[in-house]
Protein backbone atom coordinates (compact mmCIF):
# COMPACT_ATOMS: atom_id res chain seq x y z
CA UNK A 1 0.00 0.00 0.00
CA UNK A 2 1.13 3.56 -0.89
CA UNK A 3 -0.70 5.23 1.79
CA UNK A 4 0.26 4.79 5.47
CA UNK A 5 -1.89 2.41 7.45
CA UNK A 6 -1.79 5.09 9.91
CA UNK A 7 -2.63 8.01 8.19
CA UNK A 8 -5.81 6.10 7.26
CA UNK A 9 -6.52 5.18 10.65
CA UNK A 10 -6.44 8.49 12.02
CA UNK A 11 -8.54 9.95 8.98
CA UNK A 12 -11.35 7.46 10.13
CA UNK A 13 -11.28 8.13 13.62
CA UNK A 14 -11.34 12.26 12.58
CA UNK A 15 -14.62 11.15 10.55
CA UNK A 16 -15.78 9.06 12.96
CA UNK A 17 -16.08 6.25 10.79
CA UNK A 18 -19.51 7.58 9.13
CA UNK A 19 -20.59 6.54 6.21
CA UNK A 20 -22.15 10.06 5.47
CA UNK A 21 -18.18 11.15 5.81
CA UNK A 22 -17.20 8.42 2.80
CA UNK A 23 -16.10 11.61 0.39
CA UNK A 24 -14.22 13.38 2.05
CA UNK A 25 -12.69 10.52 3.53
CA UNK A 26 -11.89 8.91 -0.10
CA UNK A 27 -10.15 12.90 -0.64
CA UNK A 28 -8.54 12.64 2.15
CA UNK A 29 -6.88 8.68 1.66
CA UNK A 30 -6.52 10.03 -2.04
CA UNK A 31 -3.97 12.73 -1.11
CA UNK A 32 -1.62 10.20 1.00
CA UNK A 33 -1.03 8.37 -2.37
CA UNK A 34 1.37 10.82 -4.90
CA UNK A 35 -0.13 8.79 -7.87
CA UNK A 36 -3.54 10.48 -6.64
CA UNK A 37 -5.40 7.23 -6.62
CA UNK A 38 -7.27 5.04 -4.03
CA UNK A 39 -5.77 1.73 -5.03
CA UNK A 40 -7.94 -1.65 -4.87
CA UNK A 41 -6.05 -2.65 -1.53
CA UNK A 42 -6.94 1.06 0.44
CA UNK A 43 -10.26 0.33 -1.32
CA UNK A 44 -10.76 -2.62 0.69
CA UNK A 45 -8.99 -1.72 3.68
CA UNK A 46 -10.91 1.14 4.08
CA UNK A 47 -14.44 -0.68 3.46
CA UNK A 48 -13.27 -3.14 6.02
CA UNK A 49 -12.60 -0.75 8.77
CA UNK A 50 -15.86 1.73 7.68
CA UNK A 51 -18.38 -1.75 8.20
CA UNK A 52 -19.10 -1.53 4.30
CA UNK A 53 -19.20 -2.93 0.81
CA UNK A 54 -15.85 -2.39 -1.58
CA UNK A 55 -18.70 -2.08 -4.08
CA UNK A 56 -20.31 0.77 -1.94
CA UNK A 57 -16.44 2.24 -2.01
CA UNK A 58 -15.94 1.90 -5.70
CA UNK A 59 -19.69 3.44 -6.36
CA UNK A 60 -18.23 6.40 -4.89
CA UNK A 61 -14.64 6.62 -6.79
CA UNK A 62 -16.61 6.31 -9.81
CA UNK A 63 -19.06 8.76 -9.63
CA UNK A 64 -16.79 11.44 -8.32
CA UNK A 65 -14.06 12.77 -10.79
CA UNK A 66 -12.14 14.31 -8.24
CA UNK A 67 -11.69 10.14 -6.87
CA UNK A 68 -9.50 7.81 -9.29
CA UNK A 69 -9.44 3.92 -8.85
CA UNK A 70 -6.35 4.21 -11.56
CA UNK A 71 -3.00 5.91 -11.43
CA UNK A 72 -2.62 9.64 -12.22
CA UNK A 73 0.52 11.72 -14.09
CA UNK A 74 1.82 14.16 -11.81
CA UNK A 75 -0.30 16.81 -13.78
CA UNK A 76 -3.74 15.77 -14.40
CA UNK A 77 -5.15 17.59 -17.30
CA UNK A 78 -9.24 17.50 -17.20
CA UNK A 79 -10.85 18.94 -20.47
CA UNK A 80 -14.49 20.39 -20.25
CA UNK A 81 -16.36 18.66 -22.36
CA UNK A 82 -19.66 20.33 -21.71
CA UNK A 83 -21.63 22.02 -24.63
CA UNK A 84 -19.99 25.48 -23.80
CA UNK A 85 -16.67 24.06 -24.51
CA UNK A 86 -17.78 21.40 -27.52
CA UNK A 87 -18.86 24.46 -29.41
CA UNK A 88 -16.09 26.80 -29.03
CA UNK A 89 -14.00 25.14 -30.60
CA UNK A 90 -13.01 22.02 -28.33
CA UNK A 91 -11.82 19.30 -30.79
CA UNK A 92 -8.71 21.63 -31.70
CA UNK A 93 -7.63 21.82 -27.91
CA UNK A 94 -7.95 18.26 -27.39
CA UNK A 95 -6.33 17.56 -30.72
CA UNK A 96 -3.39 19.75 -29.42
CA UNK A 97 -3.14 18.23 -25.93
CA UNK A 98 -3.04 14.90 -27.76
CA UNK A 99 -0.28 16.13 -29.86
CA UNK A 100 1.61 17.60 -27.17
CA UNK A 101 1.32 15.13 -24.18
CA UNK A 102 1.74 11.90 -26.74
CA UNK A 103 -1.35 10.61 -25.04
CA UNK A 104 -4.86 9.77 -25.97
CA UNK A 105 -7.87 10.96 -23.54
CA UNK A 106 -7.72 8.52 -21.00
CA UNK A 107 -4.07 7.93 -20.86
CA UNK A 108 -1.33 8.67 -18.55
CA UNK A 109 2.46 9.30 -20.29
CA UNK A 110 4.97 6.52 -19.71
CA UNK A 111 7.06 8.83 -17.22
CA UNK A 112 4.12 9.63 -15.52
CA UNK A 113 4.18 12.89 -15.90
CA UNK A 114 0.59 14.03 -17.69
CA UNK A 115 -2.61 12.00 -17.50
CA UNK A 116 -5.31 13.81 -19.98
CA UNK A 117 -9.22 13.12 -19.26
CA UNK A 118 -12.90 14.77 -20.11
CA UNK A 119 -14.64 15.82 -16.92
CA UNK A 120 -17.89 17.24 -16.49
CA UNK A 121 -18.60 21.49 -16.68
CA UNK A 122 -15.74 22.91 -13.91
CA UNK A 123 -17.70 26.46 -14.32
CA UNK A 124 -14.85 28.10 -16.73
CA UNK A 125 -17.83 29.05 -19.34
CA UNK A 126 -16.87 32.44 -19.63
CA UNK A 127 -13.47 31.45 -20.66
CA UNK A 128 -14.26 28.17 -22.87
CA UNK A 129 -12.78 26.46 -24.35
CA UNK A 130 -11.12 25.80 -20.84
CA UNK A 131 -9.08 22.95 -19.40
CA UNK A 132 -7.97 21.90 -15.56
CA UNK A 133 -4.47 21.17 -14.76
CA UNK A 134 -3.92 20.14 -10.99
CA UNK A 135 -6.97 22.29 -10.03
CA UNK A 136 -5.47 25.29 -11.72
CA UNK A 137 -8.50 26.49 -14.60
CA UNK A 138 -6.61 27.30 -18.29
CA UNK A 139 -9.15 29.31 -20.50
CA UNK A 140 -9.34 31.03 -23.63
CA UNK A 141 -7.63 28.34 -25.15
CA UNK A 142 -5.61 28.68 -28.40
CA UNK A 143 -3.12 25.88 -29.86
CA UNK A 144 0.00 27.87 -29.03
CA UNK A 145 -1.21 29.01 -25.22
CA UNK A 146 -1.58 24.92 -25.04
CA UNK A 147 1.75 24.26 -26.20
CA UNK A 148 3.05 27.24 -23.65
CA UNK A 149 1.54 25.72 -20.65
CA UNK A 150 2.71 22.34 -21.80
CA UNK A 151 6.06 23.40 -22.08
CA UNK A 152 6.06 25.32 -18.50
CA UNK A 153 4.65 22.12 -17.13
CA UNK A 154 7.91 20.24 -18.42
CA UNK A 155 9.63 22.94 -17.25
CA UNK A 156 11.52 23.48 -21.00
CA UNK A 157 13.44 26.42 -21.33
CA UNK A 158 12.39 27.30 -24.81
CA UNK A 159 9.06 27.68 -25.54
Amino acid sequence: MTADIQDVNKILKKYEYKDTSLIPILQEVQKLNEEKYISEEMAKYVATEMKISKTRIYEVITFFSALNDKPKGKYFVQLCNSTVCEITDKETIENTLVSELGIQVGETSQDKMFTLEYTPCFGACDVSPAMRVNKVVYGNLTESKIKSIVSKLRGDIYE
